[in-house]
């Protein structure tokens, strides 16, 4: 089944409606696929959309899937037939990214289930184009460039993105494969050396009402409870308008720079929050350098909201040009200063996506979205300069590839067992890519109810032991003089796996339940979920003690509804 399943994949036709005067090669190196265009006849040619494959597999239309986003908060999963959203704001819905009619598009990587295991068919770059997946319900599969109208001139070409077709039993190996692959194509800025960033983050309880003296009550209380914390991280609200990220707010009259000041002096780091491609209208940015943004049809600057997601607050949200040379220059300094003069080299980098807005025009008109993002982070990184830690959050998954130190991987964490489970899913699909295309974030940890956000104690569990098998960044968000002793217990647990660089949780099966930790020092944890609405029964190894009360477990259990747990084993 497997080898017929790619020799099909071969067979299948490219764009049949194409123009004779455009030639499409395609160019096998094993199980990767490089397509090349050219342009042979005597006039531009404007193309929209690349198609380099065309029809049916003859999978089953009952087959199951996993499909990523073109932004974070996008993914699919759900039958070949009948594609589900895994968040809240799929690509083609809450951010306008294509226009799906009468298919579902997926970006960049498919897998599909067959009788023999899995079909993978990914994309291994992202330098120019995004690749995407078009699955129709009768079984027909589109496999296409987004080149955004640019045109290719006569006697020019352009080569395809490299497209890497697999299948086999194994799921995660097929995944390593794609990973390995991916780093050769764009390398990495994960070190296998480097301590995996620990912290406080302002935004979960503060939000954007966060002031200086917030940030010194917790980082005295860190000091005093838990110095394995090691960022105190400032979030959105310490900057008067979005765009302006030097000039501070009312609640941080004094600035930023003296207080990350303070928390070095206190004997840890300061970490920022910065949205770099974003402004608001009233800001200082956007007032005195309007041709700096990405413009419409008008002429004039593109309010995001007219082609996308508008943004969370501070709207209309203009974009910021990567394409533009002195936004580029712009860019650099900004981070430049952040680092030279503030001293702060952790940067959550937040609506990243809007840095590849779509339907706008750019400076540089031949760029596409991929590259103008790209030249804009790139320019970010120089600023940044050597030992920074940039997070991408809110981001374009594929462009970013070797352009941050960590990702970002599901939604926002809100107190609540379906956002618990959401994000759980998210990060757990996404796993596979922790440690090596960036150090996984599956948000914070929260664990202490606020006004309009309760969850239950079990949802706490779940959420618990849901960051366990992520094995990814350990950040509190919680006010920490709130913490109680079994939350705060809970939280230096989790500081000493993030110390050991302990791995995510290897899953036999997409369906997320049973996952196995192999930790660095010798030993296991077995992660236990229940997603569905009554409780299960589960058997479970002899020998295992309860990872948060240190208490022997039985060899079954009753795991109730929604609840998570993590079993240790010597």
């Amino acid at each position: 089944m497997s080898s017929s399943l790619l020799a099909r994949l071969r067979a299948l036709p490219a764009d049949l409606a194409q123009s004779g005067s455009m030639l499409q090669t395609r160019q096998w190196e094993g199980p990767l696929c490089r397509v090349r265009l050219d342009n042979l006849g005597p006039e531009p040619a404007a193309v929209d959309e690349w198609l380099l494959f065309d029809g049916s597999l003859g999978i089953s239309l009952d087959a199951a899937i996993y499909g990523e986003g073109f932004q974070m908060l996008a993914q699919t999963m759900g039958r070949w037939q009948s594609p589900e959203p895994v968040g809240r704001c799929p690509d083609a819905d809450v951010y306008r990214i294509t226009q799906d009619d009468g298919f579902h598009t997926i970006h960049n990587l498919l897998l599909v289930a067959h009788p023999e295991g899995w079909l993978l068919l990914a994309f291994t770059s992202c330098m120019q184009f995004g690749g995407e997946f078009r699955l129709y319900p009768d079984g027909r599969l589109q496999i296409l460039m987004r080149t955004e109208g640019r045109a290719l001139g006569p006697g020019q070409h352009w080569q395809s993105e490299g497209l890497l077709c697999l299948t086999g039993p194994d799921r995660e190996r097929l995944l390593a494969e794609l990973a390995d692959r991916i780093c050769a194509e764009h390398g990495t800025l994960v070190s296998p050396m480097q301590a995996r960033p620990t912290g406080w983050c302002s935004w979960y309880h503060y939000y954007s009402e966060v002031g200086a003296e917030d940030i010194r009550e917790n980082l005295a209380v860190r000091g005093a409870r838990f110095p394995a914390l090691k960022y105190v991280q400032i979030d959105d609200g310490y900057q008067a308008r979005m765009g302006d990220w030097l000039i501070p707010s009312a609640k941080f009259e004094q600035g930023v720079a003296p207080l990350a000041a303070e928390i070095r002096a206190s004997g840890c780091e300061p970490a920022l929050w910065v949205a770099p491609f974003i402004a608001e209208p009233g800001s200082r940015v956007f007032q005195e350098h309007p041709e700096w943004f990405v413009q419409g049809d008008d002429g004039r600057p593109l309010p995001a909201e007219r082609v996308t997601y508008g943004g969370w607050r501070c709207t209309p949200w203009y974009v910021l040009d990567g394409t533009h040379p002195e936004v580029q220059a712009h860019l650099q300094h900004l981070f430049r200063t952040l680092r030279e003069q503030w001293g702060i080299q952790y940067f959550k980098l937040d609506a990243n996506f809007w840095g590849a807005i779509h339907g706008g025009h750019f400076f540089d008109q031949a760029a596409t979205r991929i590259q103008a993002y790209r030249r804009g982070m790139t320019a970010i990184l120089a600023g940044a300069g050597e030992g920074a830690f940039l997070l991408g959050c809110n981001a374009p998954l594929w462009p970013s590839l070797g352009l941050v130190h960590g990702m970002r991987v599901g939604d926002d964490v809100e107190r609540s067992g379906h956002r618990f489970r959401q994000i759980a899913r998210e990060s757990f699909c996404r796993g596979w890519q922790n440690d090596r295309l960036w150090a996984l974030d599956p948000d914070c940890v929260c664990l202490r109810d606020l006004p309009g956000q309760q969850a239950k104690p079990h949802d706490y569990e779940f959420h618990l032991a849901a960051l366990v098998a992520s094995g990814g960044l350990v950040l509190a968000g919680d006010r920490l003089q709130d913490l109680a002793q079994q939350q705060a217990a809970a939280l230096q647990k989790l500081l000493a796996l993030s110390a050991m660089r302990a791995p995510g949780a290897c899953f036999d099966t997409m369906a997320f339940r049973r996952g196995w930790v192999a930790l660095p020092g010798g030993g296991r944890l077995l992660c236990l979920f229940n997603w569905r609405d009554k409780p299960e029964r589960v058997t479970v190894p002899a020998g295992g003690v309860d990872f948060w009360q240190v208490s022997g477990v039985d060899e079954w259990l009753i795991l109730e509804a929604g609840r998570g747990r993590v079993i240790r084993y010597a």
